[in-house]
C-alpha cells in the first residue's frame, strides 16, 4: 500500500510541476526540456556500461566503478523518464560527488564481502589421453553417407 501511495503522491509532483514550470517558460520550451532530457539519457545509459565494463577490467575493487556504472545508467533512466522531478534526480546522479556519498551510504549498509576462487588442495584426479591419428579423422561418418 505504501509504494502505491508513493507513486501516486510522485505522479502528483510531476504534474503540478509540468504545470508550474509549463506555465512559466511556454508549452513549445517544456517539450524541448522533456525532449532533451530524453536524448541525454539514452546518451547517458549508452555511454555509462561500456564506461564501466572496461573500468572493471582494468582495476581489481569492482565495486567502486560498477556502482558509478550502474548509478549513471539510472540517471539516465531517470532522465528518459518525462517529469522534471525525475530529471532533477537525474541530473543530481550525475554529479560524482554525490554518487560517492550514495556508495559511501550503501557501503555502510550493506558491507561488501569478497573472496576468491581456490580450488581444493586434496582433489588430484589422474587421467590419460590418447592422441588419434589423422587418418582415422578423415574417414566420413556412417551418418553422412549417402
Amino acid at each position: 500500500m505504501r509504494v502505491i501511495l508513493g507513486l501516486l503522491a510522485w505522479s502528483l509532483v510531476e504534474i503540478g510541476l509540468f504545470v508550474v514550470i509549463g506555465g512559466a517558460i511556454g508549452v513549445w520550451a517544456t517539450w524541448g526540456v522533456v525532449l532533451g532530457s530524453g536524448v541525454l539519457g539514452v546518451l547517458m545509459i549508452r555511454g555509462a556500461m561500456p564506461a564501466g565494463r572496461s573500468k572493471v577490467i582494468r582495476v581489481e575493487d569492482v565495486a567502486g566503478p560498477l556502482a558509478h556504472s550502474i548509478l549513471r545508467g539510472l540517471a539516465g533512466v531517470l532522465l528518459i523518464l518525462p517529469g522534471f522531478l525525475t530529471d532533477l534526480i537525474g541530473l543530481c546522479l550525475l554529479i560524482p560527488a554525490i554518487r560517492e556519498v550514495i556508495i559511501a551510504r550503501i557501503r555502510q549498509r550493506f558491507p561488501l564481502r569478497t573472496s576468491g576462487f581456490q580450488a581444493a588442495q586434496d582433489d588430484i584426479i589422474d587421467g590419460e589421453a590418447i592422441e588419434i591419428e589423422a587418418s582415422r579423422l578423415e574417414k566420413p561418418s556412417g551418418w553422412t553417407k549417402p
